[in-house]
């Protein structure tokens, strides 16, 4: 790999041209009026790998939207690296809370600004792009296969059904995923575990219609007032969540694991002035880090009811609508916390209003080893460009698919991401630096070489 920094650099043009492509499609997954763009982001997924020379790529139908295969077999008896992704992004949201247009990316203080440059579209092109540069300078050792879907922000709820009709088309070896964060740029990390997800939406229903508040208001309940009375019950002073059997499962994490979590490079101070917070929050006992990785968490996504349009409007909401997410960690099932959580908010309501959840998505957690040859891949691949050993973490994020390609396809997930807490997924001003943009690019070949060489080393 003797030019392959000269290979980014003098492609460096080219990959942003081609990356913000990419970023100016609005492809949207939980949106209807967005479909055409889906579409439109699945083609243009395919045009790439095919540019970057796979032998055949292909849209293949779902229930939802298309998932994108493409595939280089050089050798059969060679390993195979499954490269999964997702092409899908979060809604842009408020856009008077952008510094500039969610889908017309910019660079300033070298970081690409725009939805979708870290989550997933500029980490899911670095592997494109490295494949391409592989194959260009006949460095490619092994076999790929490309998976990227578009309904990963939404639960990935049509993967599942293609994953088990597809089984014999994704056989390989290891599962290669960029879509999580490192701890720093000068301190590599690859994460070792995700937090599942159980994530409802609720309906609390009072009278059948709006109501004057002055004529109604102290006679009849109102449905935004129970709702948020509701709401509060359901953790207590401690930050612990009240629904009964919700910690049953939990998995807990001895002393010299935690021991262990507590030497990763983590600067409180830092991590609170870039949220502009004056403190942080959580369950007590825990330190942030064993927050955000080791124990469940219950938040308030969205809570809507009512008038909130300018000026004032008198009334009594005849409902009130709340999304609520539940991070999970291993052995909790998130099936059966969502029943839990229904059950428990049900028997909180007062009979002054009717109750309704829905369940939207939800998936396991998942852990890797550090010991499996796809970690250690990673490991020594990282250290090579970073200069750096990189310390595993666990994410406090959620990427449901994952624990069930190890049920489906006995394969093992390396989450191998590049971005950094402080890039703004899912939030406004979403950005991706330069730096790991590229960085990734130059990274990911010796995950390849490293594996097939412990691949051909291991017992058999």
């Amino acid at each position: 790999m003797n030019n392959l920094k000269n290979y980014i650099e003098e492609n460096k043009e080219k990959f942003l041209e081609e990356l913000f492509e990419m970023l100016r499609i609005p492809s949207v997954s939980g949106s209807k009026k967005h479909d055409n763009e889906m579409r439109q982001m699945a083609e243009l997924i395919k045009t790439h790998l095919l540019k970057a020379g796979v032998d055949k790529a292909e849209i293949c139908e779902t229930e939802g939207h298309p998932v994108v295969l493409g595939e280089k077999i050089i050798d059969t008896s060679l390993p195979t690296v499954i490269v999964y992704g997702h092409y899908d992004v979060q809604p842009a949201g408020d856009l008077s809370l952008w510094n500039s247009p969610p889908y017309e990316p910019v660079i300033k203080n070298d970081k690409i600004y725009a939805r979708g440059a870290n989550d997933d579209k500029g980490q899911l092109f670095m592997h494109v792009k490295a494949f391409e540069y592989m194959l260009k300078n006949n460095e490619l050792p092994c076999n790929v296969k490309f998976m990227i879907e578009g309904e990963e922000e939404i639960g990935s709820p049509s993967l599942y059904k293609f994953v088990e009709d597809n089984k014999e088309r994704l056989k390989g070896d290891v599962i290669l995923v960029s879509d999580t964060a490192m701890i720093a740029n000068d301190q590599p990390s690859i994460d070792v575990g995700l937090r599942g997800l159980a994530y409802v939406e609720v309906k609390v229903q009072g009278p059948n219609r709006d109501l004057h508040s002055g004529v109604f208001g102290g006679a009849v309940a109102n449905p935004l007032n129970v709702l948020c009375n509701m709401i509060t019950q359901l953790t207590d002073e401690n930050n612990k969540v009240t629904i009964p059997g919700f910690y049953d499962d939990v998995l807990l994490v001895s002393d010299e694991e935690r021991a262990e979590m507590a030497k990763a490079p983590f600067n409180l101070e830092a991590f609170k002035k870039d949220l502009n917070v004056k403190a942080v929050d959580g369950e007590k006992g825990f330190s942030t880090l064993e927050r955000l990785g080791i124990r469940p968490s219950f938040d308030l996504n969205g809570i809507w009811g009512g008038y909130t349009e300018e000026g004032a409007k008198t009334i009594l909401p005849e409902k009130a609508h709340a999304k609520i997410s539940m991070r999970l960690v291993p052995n909790q099932d998130p099936d059966k916390i969502a029943d839990l959580f229904e059950k428990h908010f049900k028997a909180i309501a007062p009979d002054t209003v009717d109750v309704e959840v829905t369940k939207l998505h939800g998936g396991d957690a998942y852990i890797s080893p550090t010991d499996s040859i796809g970690y250690l891949a990673a490991a020594k691949a990282m250290e090579t460009t970073f200069g750096k050993k990189p310390v595993p973490t666990r994410s406090g994020g959620s990427i449901p698919i994952i624990a069930f390609f190890d049920k489906a396809l006995g394969l093992k997930s390396i989450l191998m991401g590049f971005g950094l807490e402080t890039d703004a997924i899912h939030s406004p001003n979403e950005h991706y630096g330069l730096f790991n943009f590229f960085k990734g690019i130059e990274t990911i070949p010796y995950f390849y070489k490293n594996f097939v060489e412990m691949y051909k080393n291991a017992p058999k």
